[in-house]
């Protein structure tokens, strides 16, 4: 078999979690030449050389350099520079991950190609919100209208895509590969040393992330939030890693004043992978309104409170440690969890740190038999 191009896209630190193992798989293949495509639409701090290092990863072999704007701007941007590098480097395949803008926009460059435009594979597919309101949604519905190959974490991403009308001849269930990147850094992971740096006992702290618009963007909500954390913290410590989004609104209504002073939070500004996985490993519960760490709570079996009306992640609510909650009714979730035993929660179906694999066995079969 030939050697294969393939563009892997990587907007984001979440997305390099999740194509590093993906890259390690396709270049132990004699037939696949990976390639690694940082389209910048995120500036973040935690994306240094030793990040990379983590994930064993070389620097991106294309760098688009899109910076931040607008969803129309960056997706318009994306779609702009990566074409020119479509027409420039002909790859064979096009893989992307998630749902942020850039997803979308390298998926709407590549299948808009002229001529022998290369397959497109959307990378967990299928996960739904139902909630239109975020961006994030529209962004997976229209990635997953056109992509060619559509690769999902559980059953439900099977049945949201048949529902759509999607042929069953694109969809391949093959797990979660958040999962492979936990499992290729555990080591790591576990020399890791946060409790000491935060003052926590294992077991003995709770961890906070929170940065969704609709937490973080309005005052009142804001104030009732860290009035709870407040609350919480008076009873359980909180390590709570503030993303910059948040600590902007906190400085705007003169909250942070208020958490800084609550002896029982433990602000810091936004940690790397190993260190924030390491105060995964050993916490007592997460609150938090993003994703990824309701999957990983989940395998780990580690209690979650999400702040958000619903999750494109049902099934770490259905077999998982997820609970969805309101920020009203964050104080007594965490009475709730505290004063329970273990929730007798198991591991979905294909979490099991070898999807990488399946997703090059599945390129290898869609490219061509070699």
């Amino acid at each position: 078999m030939p050697s294969k191009k393939i563009h892997l896209i990587a907007a984001a630190r979440p997305n390099f979690m999740k194509i590093a193992p993906l890259y390690h798989a396709l270049k132990k293949r004699d037939w696949a030449a990976p390639e690694i495509v940082h389209t910048g639409q995120h500036y973040d701090v935690n994306m240094s050389d030793a990040f990379f290092q983590d994930l064993m990863l070389p620097e991106p072999h294309h760098h688009l350099g899109i910076g931040s704007g607008s969803h129309a701007e960056q997706t318009g941007r994306v779609m702009m520079a990566y074409e020119k590098l479509l027409v420039e480097k002909r790859p064979d395949m096009v893989v992307v991950v998630g749902d942020v803008n850039s997803t979308v926009a390298c998926t709407l460059a590549a299948v808009k190609m002229n001529g022998n435009r290369p397959l497109v594979a959307h990378l967990e597919a299928g996960l739904r919100s139902f909630d239109r309101t975020m961006p994030e949604e529209i962004n997976r519905i229209v990635t997953d209208s056109i992509a060619d190959i559509l690769w999902t974490p559980s059953p439900d991403g099977d049945e949201n895509l048949l529902k759509e009308g999607v042929s069953a001849q694109k969809i391949e269930r093959v797990g979660n590969i958040m999962i492979d990147s936990l499992e290729m850094l555990r080591a790591r992971i576990e020399r890791e040393d946060a409790l000491s740096t935060y003052g926590v006992q294992k077991r003995g702290y709770g961890l906070v992330t929170l940065h969704r618009p609709a937490n973080v963007d309005d005052k009142k909500t804001l104030e009732s939030l860290c009035a709870a954390l407040v609350r919480v913290s008076k009873d359980l410590p909180l390590v709570f890693p503030v993303h910059p989004r948040t600590r902007k609104n906190l400085e705007k209504h003169e909250l942070l004043e208020t958490l800084r002073h609550a002896p029982g939070l433990h602000l810091d500004q936004p940690i790397g992978y190993v260190t924030f996985m390491n105060l995964v490993f050993n916490c007592r519960l997460i609150i938090t309104d993003s994703g990824g760490i309701q999957e990983e709570s989940t395998y780990l079996g580690i209690p979650c409170l999400t702040l958000r009306p619903n999750t494109e992640r049902p099934i770490t609510i259905a077999e998982g440690t997820n609970r969805l909650c309101t920020v009203d009714a964050l104080v007594t979730c965490v009475v709730d969890i505290m004063g329970a035993e273990g929730q007798g929660a198991r591991k979905p179906a294909l979490w099991d740190g070898k999807t990488a694999e399946r997703v090059a066995d599945s390129i290898q079969r869609r490219l061509g038999d070699g």
